[in-house]
């Protein structure tokens, strides 16, 4: 099955071949000394999206000593920014920033708010305390890998048929609403990359009988067995 999802790459402007982005937010806490640390993670598009998840949650959590935050927008990470707010220089939002990096994370923020709990964890502590919390959120969301693609139309005789089911199947090439006439048409997606290839492979595969045709290049992502198909 197939879902259409619009506007989600506005900010993924030279068509990377995949990346890894929130689909969906979630929330992660830990304790460390009575302190609470409590990470909530969400897909961004902008950076004003971004400073407004930030000013949600410090909102919501008005009475906490610290909100921290970090984010990473863009094809080039163009605007990746950090905040300690208030805690020690470089015990934070650094380290919070570069769990997201590691994870090699795109449109992605995270604000970690914490509750002091009376002891001090020293700069140390702090970095383990924040980097930990950062990963527990993202434990807790749904991480998925948008590639950069074509959707595929391919007519074929059912002698063919088989031949690009195999193809198809042998390279994890996703077969999408087959209709079967007097004909076949299948519509596949293919990873940019593998186009070329593919193309030629359902030729040779089907004695060039098969016509294809490139309906539309965007970003795809399995999500809990479906395909969502994004506008690039």
């Amino acid at each position: 099955m197939v879902k259409w999802k619009k506007g989600n790459d506005s900010e993924v402007t030279n068509m990377l071949e995949s990346y890894k982005t929130i689909y969906r937010g979630g929330q992660g806490e830990i304790t460390e000394k009575k302190s609470r640390f409590i990470a909530t993670v969400r897909e961004v598009k902008s950076e004003e999206e971004a400073q407004a998840f930030v000013e949600e949650m410090k909102k919501k959590y008005w009475d906490a000593r610290h909100n921290c935050y970090a984010y990473v927008i863009g094809e080039h990470r163009e605007y990746t920014r950090c905040s300690d707010d208030g805690e020690p220089s470089q015990t934070a939002g650094r380290p919070m920033l570069d769990v997201l990096l590691g994870e090699e994370l795109y449109n992605t923020a995270v604000v970690v708010t914490r509750y002091f709990g009376g002891v001090l964890l020293g700069t140390g502590g702090l970095v383990r305390a924040y980097s930990k919390a950062v990963q527990e959120g993202l434990a807790n969301s749904c991480v998925i890998e948008k590639k950069h693609g074509v959707l595929l139309s391919v007519d074929t005789d059912y002698n063919g048929l088989g031949r690009i089911q195999y193809l198809a199947g042998e390279r994890k090439i996703p077969v999408q609403d087959a209709v079967y006439t007097e004909k076949v048409s299948l519509k596949l997606l293919v990873p940019i990359g593998q186009i070329e290839e593919i193309k030629k492979a359902i030729t040779e595969g089907t004695n060039g009988k098969a016509k294809m045709e490139r309906e539309k290049e965007l970003y795809f992502a399995k999500v809990e067995g479906e395909y969502l198909l994004y506008e690039a």
